[in-house]
Formats: structure tokens, sequence, C-alpha cells
């Protein structure tokens, strides 16, 4: 594989107004494990009520991004934000007043792994809901339901809520930890490579729920498969290096994109 170059220019970096009101502002972030610094200042906008696809090679620093929207990356030993803004809705997501968790619950993140607790399936989908107070106990079986059907899963599991979600196959366990996500009624959807332990016919499922979330919130969505980003995104980010390198509405960005780093990107290039 190619060596990566560090040293080409970086694109300026488009406003989410093309795309929509921008839902996050991050300004000039910077972000460590330990002594080293995987993100160098990346300024950039995520649009509201759009699929924003990020993209870029691996270890270039998009789960690290990811992590910082919503502050999951500060629960990783050794990881640190050192400067720089993340704005959600004009709100300083690391004001010192501000409550880590409740970014957490608001900001609903789902991982490449699907995680589904050791637990009921029933038990699973409300487990936030119920710690965090969103339904009351009246409410369970109904807000179960709403979720579960959300995410197409209930005429499968109708029968079966109080058996252990880990029995479920790896698609149902990823659309149950979306429906769990749900549950706890975010302001945000991320996802950190939804569909990469999946099959192809778990795949398509998730990016159809994806194209639904896009009609309720901004979702993000980190994945290596330009294939997929083409298709679920409205918006796109390559991030090479710690650094956004091109910024702007997907079809824009494929078919004519404005630096040579993401040109070689999507060419095959590197990555």
């Amino acid at each position: 594989m190619p060596v990566l170059p560090l040293h080409r220019e970086a694109a300026p970096v488009e406003s989410a107004a093309a795309s929509g009101p921008a839902a996050f502002e991050i300004d000039a972030l910077v972000a460590r494990y330990g002594g080293k610094s995987v993100l160098h200042g990346i300024s950039c906008q995520i649009p509201e009520r759009r699929v924003t696809a990020i993209m870029g090679p691996s270890g270039g620093g998009k789960t690290t991004l990811i992590k910082a929207l919503n502050r999951t990356l500060e629960l990783t030993p050794g990881a640190a934000i050192v400067s720089g803004q993340v704005r959600f809705r004009g709100a300083d997501l690391y004001a010192p007043a501000g409550d880590p968790r409740a970014v957490r619950r608001s900001l609903g993140i789902i991982h490449q792994q699907p995680v589904p607790f050791p637990m009921s399936i029933l038990e699973n989908v409300l487990f936030g809901a119920s710690f965090h107070g969103v339904c009351t106990r009246a409410e369970r079986a109904a807000h179960a339901r709403l979720f579960l059907e959300k995410v197409g899963l209930w005429d499968e599991v109708k029968d079966r809520l109080h058996e252990r979600a880990t029995r479920l196959s790896g698609g149902q366990q990823q659309r149950l930890c979306l429906a769990r996500t749900l549950a706890n009624r975010p302001q945000a959807i991320l996802m950190d490579e939804p569909c990469s332990a999946l099959d192809p016919q778990a795949t398509r499922r998730i990016e159809d729920h994806i194209a639904d979330l896009r009609n309720e919130y901004p979702v993000v969505v980190v994945t290596h498969n330009l294939g997929q980003a083409r298709r679920i995104s409205d918006h796109a980010l390559i991030v090479i290096d710690g650094r956004v390198v091109e910024a702007g509405p997907t079809d824009r960005i494929f078919e004519a994109p404005q630096t040579e780093l993401a040109r070689d990107f999507l060419s095959g290039r590197f990555g």
C-alpha cells in the first residue's frame, strides 16, 4: 500500500448551509491518545436532518472524531480533547458546567460490533429509557413496542421478548441496539461503521433505517465502504491524518473532489 503523503493542501471547509442549518459545529478540535495527537485542529460543520458520512483511511481519526461528538472519547484511557470546541445546536458540549452523561444520552452512538446487554430483549430496549425516566412503568410495554417497530424488529421478536438478547442474530442485535438508542429519545444519531460486521441483507436493512432516521435526526455515519457512503449520505467529510481534507455534499465530493488527497483516496490510490 502506498505511503500516505502528509503534506498536501487541505480543502477549504464548506459551510453546512448548502445542506441545511448546522447541527454540529466543530472548531479547531485537537485530540490526543496519550502523548500522540490524533486530530489536528479539525474545523467542520454537520448539517441538521441529513446523513453525513465520515470517510477516510484506517487510522486517520474517523472514530476519534465521532466519539468526540458525544463525549465518549474521554471514556477511553489516555484519550482527551486538548483544545477546540464542539457545539451542538449552539451549545458547547465541553463547557465546564456541562454534564457528560446528559450529552451521551442526547447524542446516541451505535458501535461497529452490536453490544446487547446480558438481559432480555425487552430489558435491552428499555434499559436507558427506564434509567433516565423517559417512560413510566405503565408505559414500558408500549414504549418498547414503538421502537422495536421503528427498527423493524417487532414482528420478529414479539413472542421472544423475555429471551436473552444475545440469542438474536448479528443483524437483529444491531437493530436492537438502534431501538435501545432511539428509546432514549436522543437528539442525534451517531454510527461507527454499523454494518461492517453484518451480512449484505442485514446491511441493507440498516441502510434503509438510516434513510428513515434522517427525517427526524442529524445522522453521522463513519464508514469504510465508499459505495455505502454514496448510497446513504447527503453530506460527507473525508478525514485523512487527523484533518478534514474535503467537506460538502456527497455527490459533489464523489464527482468533483477539490483536493489531490481526496481524489487519491476516492480513486483507491491509498486507504
